[in-house]
């Protein structure tokens, strides 16, 4: 959830949060009682006509006697996939994901020879997942004692987050079958801050920086300064971004990481442009302007500093590359060359930030989270709702099973290591192959909206 949360745009930009009203005096619209479901609607449809992304689209005469959330829903737009609205007194009202209640994700894939196989393919560090023993590439066989299978398994895993505790039956994959079976309890709790993964890998004098990047918070400048500080002095000539689950969070972070990559560009160097509505308008940000946004960032000319001046990168992505990486892979194409290896990635080129009721005291505990702007690089480009594309088109499971994260011969790092060395791509010939995926457990976090 988290990463859903971070967007820090530009609140100067728009009028303050803290406003009672933006209706006009004859739109007939009654004074419901203060407190009133009705009063929380009229007040939920006052922030969205100022701020949202799709405010023209709104219906006229929305009902204002539905429950907040189903009210919030009636009001978005069919292009949304992203805006949501939480209640901040009640827990239960936020987004819910096996990911951000137990540190991991698994898909559900379709084999050549048509079995049906679950297979792990996150796991956080330092989460309750980790704690009882799951590891990337894992099989998991059952679901408290339920066998998994194509039919069943977006049941089985929606009810998991209305559970504090469940059993998997798991196990390893060799020859084609599940070996090793244990059963594991998974208790709910909480997954620490990931950190950044880096390595190098070194083949004919030619050096390759490998980063894996799982989320963009706040604060992170620090972190990514001291990683490109080694690299530099390791004399890294090539660079692989592993995005492939990042989905996403601080633009300014997102800025900074940005600004370690290229040469060529300076502090006042366009970075993005926010498109808004009637109300937002366009705005634009140069590297510096948006990194300063996190005001515990590093400032654009210590960062650039330590640089690589590369003239292209590889960037790993999946289904679920979302936000501000997705903004990391656009809006780095004005000032280098970007070689996007695995899936097409979620499609969300826009960006916003949470909207709460300012007044003391309080009359509204409802946060909305709309989508406010769509993103755009230095060029003008953007509109890829439906997911950027990958030069190269990649299955990450191709074969079993998964290989850690930073494995050379992980799928989709080797894949980008046999590039940058001019090596023919070699995968294991298995019935794994081409595993069609017919589930994974994070799409319901994705979609916030369910």
């Amino acid at each position: 959830m988290k990463s859903f949360l971070q967007f820090r745009v530009l609140l100067i930009l728009v009028i303050g949060i803290s406003f009672v009203s933006c209706r006009d005096a004859d739109e007939g619209i009654p004074d419901f009682p203060e407190g009133s479901t009705e009063y929380k609607n009229v007040w939920v449809q006052d922030s969205m006509k100022r701020y949202y992304y799709w405010a023209d689209q709104m219906p006229a005469k929305p009902d204002y006697h539905l429950s907040v959330k189903d009210f919030f829903q009636s009001l978005l737009s069919p292009q949304d996939r992203f805006s949501y609205i939480v209640d901040t007194q009640d827990s239960s009202t936020y987004p819910r994901s096996i990911r951000n209640m137990y540190g991991f994700d698994y898909a559900i894939l379709q084999l050549g020879n048509g079995d049906v196989v679950t297979v792990i393919k996150l796991v956080l560090n330092n989460s309750p997942a980790m704690n009882a023993g799951l590891k990337r590439g894992m099989m998991i066989k059952k679901i408290n004692g339920t066998l998994i299978t194509a039919s069943n398994a977006e049941q089985l895993t929606s009810s998991i987050p209305n559970q504090t505790v469940f059993e998997l039956t798991v196990g390893d994959w060799q020859n084609n079958t599940i070996v090793n079976e244990k059963n594991i309890t998974v208790y709910y709790g909480y997954s620490f801050e990931q950190s950044v993964m880096s390595k190098i890998f070194e083949e004919n004098g030619k050096k390759t920086g490998y980063l894996y990047i799982y989320d963009f918070p706040d604060g992170m400048t620090q972190t990514l300064n001291q990683k490109f500080i080694e690299f530099k002095a390791a004399g890294v000539q090539e660079l692989i971004l592993d995005l492939r689950y990042n989905y996403g969070g601080s633009v300014s972070s997102a800025a900074a990481l940005c600004s370690l990559i290229p040469s060529g560009i300076t502090a006042n160097s366009q970075f993005i442009t926010y498109k808004g509505n009637k109300n937002g308008g366009e705005v634009k940000r140069t590297f510096a302007q948006q990194i300063a946004y996190d005001p515990n960032a590093l400032d654009f000319n210590t960062l650039h500093a330590n640089a690589l001046g590369l003239n292209k990168v590889y960037i790993l992505t999946s289904n679920n590359t979302a936000s501000a990486s997705e903004i990391v892979i656009n809006n780095l194409k004005p000032y280098l060359q970007v070689t996007q290896i695995g899936q097409v990635t979620l499609g969300k080129d826009m960006a916003g930030f949470a909207i709460e009721d300012k007044r003391k005291p309080k009359k509204v505990t409802w946060q909305i989270h709309p989508v406010i702007y769509k993103v755009f690089n230095a060029n003008g480009e953007g509109g890829y709702s439906n997911g950027i594309s990958p030069q190269i088109m990649v299955n990450e499971y191709i074969a079993l099973p998964l290989l850690p994260l930073g494995d050379s011969n992980e799928t989709l790092l080797s894949s980008a290591l046999n590039k940058i060395y001019s090596k023919s791509a070699i995968y294991k010939s298995t019935s794994d192959q081409n595993g069609e995926v017919l589930f994974e457990s994070d799409k319901p976090f994705v979609d916030v909206r369910r």
